[in-house]
């Protein structure tokens, strides 16, 4: 059975109270809720993680490569300047994705580049919580190895 690490950064424990009208009404519970109904029906396991901290977030991914066959990463505001998390997803020979629950690309300008972005498989932006979903999809359907 496929598993997967969902990993969230910083405010992402802050879902459902901070700007509703930006990240939607549903808490961070509420989607690791969804996601755990959505692996169980598809055979897969996930393990959920949130640190509002970079140095966790690091040892988080460091530690993936021996637990996991994926990662699903929402990074928040490190997405625009972590060269430390960049550099722990380099470092690891699984496949991430980064997911943004908005669409960056709609909002301020700072948010518009991503360091990560050029180490991670792929990038999924404003699609919602569906994000986190199309994200395991496509580790499932890569088995979760680097291509």
């Amino acid at each position: 059975m496929p598993h997967f690490l969902v990993l969230n950064g910083p405010n992402l424990n802050r879902l459902g109270k901070r700007e509703p009208a930006v990240y939607g009404s549903k808490t961070l519970t509420d989607l690791e809720t969804d996601l755990f109904q959505f692996a169980e029906r598809a055979n897969i396991q996930l393990t959920f993680f949130q640190s509002n901290h970079e140095g966790d977030l690091i040892d988080a991914l460091h530690e993936a490569e021996e637990q996991y066959d994926g990662v699903v990463f929402n990074p928040g505001a490190f997405t625009h300047y972590s060269y430390a998390l960049r550099d722990a997803i380099a470092s690891i020979s699984l496949s991430v994705v980064e997911v943004h629950i908005s669409n960056v690309h709609k909002r301020e300008e700072f948010r518009h580049h991503s360091v990560l972005a050029p180490v991670c498989q792929g990038q999924i932006v404003g699609l919602g919580l569906e994000g986190y979903k199309l994200a395991i999809r496509y580790l499932v359907s890569e088995g979760g190895a680097v291509s």
